[in-house]
């Protein structure tokens, strides 16, 4: 069973997530936040798998909600899915860099809200990759040019060109296609690159991507 935290400032947002996922047999909705401190309280209380995150609450806001939890190491096993109202709102990427696992528009619809939060339960990161990536180059290109992390040198030659595919928003099948190796090898691949940079999930390896200049705005493979 899928446990999901619901955060958002409107009662009927959450209301209207709360139906949609608690009709799902593999999920249940194990509380709700109105603000940003009241969701790192419930998440500590509950652990859930999934938190929904709103990002302009209020009081303390969700990013840095996300911040609090994501640095808490009890809560390692948290995912935060980001909700937000625009494609391109300008905190989307900060709350990527802060440890969310993706994010989705408020007005998706109800199957790709409850297929998102399998995604990100299953631990498989990015939601939408393609909107992803246009969120995530917009912060990039008003950041200086990218200074290559010492982490960097613990990649091999293939795991950078895979982080570097997954900065762009490829799944591993599409890197596995991109690199002709087997859908295995490409999710072994990710998954090193992962234990060496020490990133909870693939959005942080996407965010890395951009901030050693394996990837740079509009570029693509």
């Amino acid at each position: 069973m899928i446990r999901v935290l619901l955060v958002d400032d409107q009662v009927l947002v959450r209301a209207g997530f709360r139906a949609l996922l608690d009709a799902e047999p593999d999920i249940t909705v194990v509380g709700e936040a109105g603000d940003g401190a009241q969701a790192v309280r419930l998440t500590r209380q509950t652990v859930p798998d999934v938190v929904l995150m709103d990002i302009r609450m209020p009081g303390v806001d969700g990013l840095a909600a996300t911040r609090q939890i994501t640095a808490d190491p009890e809560l390692s096993g948290v995912r935060i899915v980001v909700l937000t109202t625009f494609e391109l709102d300008e905190y989307v990427g900060a709350a990527l860099r802060a440890g969310a696992a993706g994010f989705l528009v408020k007005n998706t619809q109800p199957a790709d809200l409850i297929q998102g939060v399998r995604v990100v339960a299953a631990g498989d990161g990015l939601l939408s990759p393609s909107v992803t990536r246009r969120v995530i180059e917009q912060f990039a290109a008003g950041t200086a040019t990218p200074a290559a992390p010492r982490r960097l040198a613990e990649l091999t030659e293939r795991e950078r060109e895979v982080v570097a595919l997954v900065g762009t928003g490829l799944s591993n099948d599409e890197i596995a296609a991109r690199l002709v190796v087997s859908p295995a090898t490409a999710k072994t691949h990710v998954s090193r690159a992962m234990v060496k940079l020490a990133a909870r999930d693939r959005a942080q390896l996407v965010v890395f991507a951009y901030e050693a200049g394996l990837v740079r705005p509009g570029w693509l493979p």
